[in-house]
């Protein structure tokens, strides 16, 4: 019955989405730069720059990427329509910590070399596309969109050489990352970035909140949302054998609840206070067990509360960054997805799970895009929304789903609903791109 449901209902929303894509937008060529972009991806951004260029391209658009190459990668190729080019980080540890600020200079060896490599990494992508594929191969582009600090500099340097309109998308901002700990360098590269830029796009409402309150220009902001690929994150597309074998993988029985957190392992991300919740959990659901996958700081930490709080059976830790295809089908081997973080910008892991049709608990104090994206009561419910401060308020999100699983498939599918409605990438691009005719159109 419900394959019957599912199917019929994938059927209405596609001719919603049919009317989405012949939605009008004017061909532009855009440069964008990222430092991160298929294959190398870390995070949410890499995840938003590779799908969104992706749909830019099937609307029409031409879009030229330049991205980091630490030297495994192709300097050059066309990957889903985009031309992608990598020049490599040449090494600058003999002399960079020695002109680099004081503050800079404290961040210790790795962070000076992940520092020298983002500079590096700005100014050779900036010198090729205006030496060599401006002046050279006569490329024209009437857009440049640098995201976040990464890759703000070069943005900078080639709005100034080819006197282009700039697009600087923050996907987040230091102060918020840092939990208010932040780099005085890297602020002052994200605020010189939204000075001089034409148009500042955000993931969020609560980000644009947080950017105007630390002295962002708030007339230039825009927010529009990220998305996920619908056809792709839908659980019909991983097998009923796979789904068991899956879940047999961690000793998860039939009966039994499997609750499911991916991501990195960072304070930030509250996947501490996720494993706390378990003693709690336990003592009503002792049926109940937490997969934690993902790599990060935290992971020597998670181990001691593990032990701590005596989470041996409740808690299975996979410290690994698996594929795409394996998130894919853990989401669809769990029954619940948990994403309790103190600071989320927008969350796409947490659209992944409500468009693989599983109730989600997330974090929604201070900056949250996830209290944007989840519906939290009444009809449209998808989840809820917890203090991820607190170990016992993210047990008790978690808890009340637990206790009903048909409410659980319904909430599962009232997730994905509202991803088809507001979440598609297809959407996001469109209305991404009208964002950047009208900056052209006031220029």
């Amino acid at each position: 019955m419900k394959s019957y449901l599912y199917t019929k209902g994938f059927y209405l929303f596609h001719v919603v989405e049919v009317s989405i894509t012949i939605v009008s937008v004017e061909l532009m060529k855009l440069l964008e730069l990222s430092w991160e972009f298929y294959p190398s991806l870390v995070g949410g951004l890499g995840t938003y720059a590779s799908e969104i260029c992706r749909q830019f391209v099937k609307l029409g658009t031409d879009v030229t990427v330049l991205t980091i190459n630490k030297g495994d990668l192709k300097k050059r190729e066309i990957w889903q329509g985009i031309d992608i080019h990598r020049p490599i980080i040449v090494n600058t540890e003999d002399f960079f910590g020695s002109i680099i600020s004081e503050e800079v200079r404290e961040w210790g060896g790795r962070g000076i070399e992940f520092f020298s490599n983002i500079i590096a990494y700005n100014i050779l992508s900036a010198s090729k596309v205006a030496n060599d594929l401006v002046r050279i191969e006569g490329m024209e582009f009437d857009v440049i969109v640098a995201h976040d600090w990464l890759s703000i500099a070069g943005g900078l340097s080639l709005k100034r050489e080819l006197n282009l309109p700039l697009v600087f998308h923050i996907h987040s901002t230091e102060r918020g990352r840092s939990l208010g700990n932040p780099s005085r360098t890297v602020e002052q590269l994200e605020l010189i970035g939204a000075q001089r830029a034409d148009l500042i796009v955000t993931v969020s409402q609560a980000m644009k909140g947080e950017m105007s309150t630390i002295g962002f220009p708030s007339e230039k902001i825009k927010v529009i949302y990220n998305g996920v690929d619908e056809r792709k994150y839908r659980s019909s597309n991983v097998s009923t054998k796979r789904v068991k074998e899956i879940r047999e993988l961690y000793g998860v029985e039939e009966e039994e609840f499997m609750i499911l957190f991916i991501g990195r392992l960072v304070a930030v991300k509250g996947v501490d206070k996720l494993v706390q919740s378990m003693s709690y959990v336990k003592s009503k659901f002792p049926n109940a067990k937490l997969l934690v996958i993902g790599l990060g700081a935290l992971q020597e930490h998670l181990r001691n509360l593990v032990h701590q709080y005596s989470l041996d059976k409740e808690v299975d830790l996979r410290y690994e960054f698996i594929s795409e295809k394996e998130r894919l089908e853990h989401y669809a081997a769990c029954d619940v997805a948990v994403f309790p973080s103190l600071y989320e910008p927008f969350g796409i892991v947490a659209l992944e799970a409500m468009s693989m049709e599983k109730p989600v608990v997330v974090g929604a104090r201070g900056t949250s895009g996830l209290r944007e994206i989840v519906i939290p009561n009444g009809e449209k419910q998808c989840g809820y929304h917890v203090n991820p401060y607190d170990p016992a308020d993210i047990a008790w999100g978690i808890n009340s789903l637990l206790v009903d699983r048909e409410n659980m498939e319904r909430l599962g599918d009232n997730g994905r609903s509202r991803v088809l409605e507001k979440f598609t990438w297809n959407g996001i691009a469109t209305e991404t791109l009208h964002a950047y005719q009208e900056l052209l159109q006031s220029s």
